[in-house]
């Protein structure tokens, strides 16, 4: 898993409706920018949910460079052990421009 340059936008996905995200989402990408959607938890879904719209309906050259799954160990649950969660990382790219012959 690459680190995120400085040029690269971060979506962290939450509670929202789906649509502040994908618009969160299309601006970087039509500026030239790579999204990096995060995700935890229940949110996962509908990280997945938003780089779909994005793609099919938005920015149709847009494409899925990389999708990154792992887990965090999170707080203390009642019974004393911690708790896992999941977690997913979604690196959306502008379509690379063909160069001119």
């Amino acid at each position: 898993m690459s680190a995120p340059s400085s040029e690269d936008a971060v979506v962290l996905i939450g509670r929202k409706p789906t649509m502040n995200y994908v618009l969160a989402t299309t601006m970087p990408l039509t500026e030239g920018r790579k999204v990096i959607l995060k995700a935890r938890g229940r949110a996962i879904s509908k990280a997945v949910d938003v780089a779909e719209v994005v793609r099919r309906r938005f920015i149709k050259d847009a494409v899925i460079e990389s999708v990154n799954i792992g887990t965090e160990e999170g707080r203390v649950g009642q019974d004393g052990r911690p708790r896992n969660v999941s977690t997913i990382e979604i690196t959306i790219a502008p379509k690379k421009s063909a160069k001119k012959k």
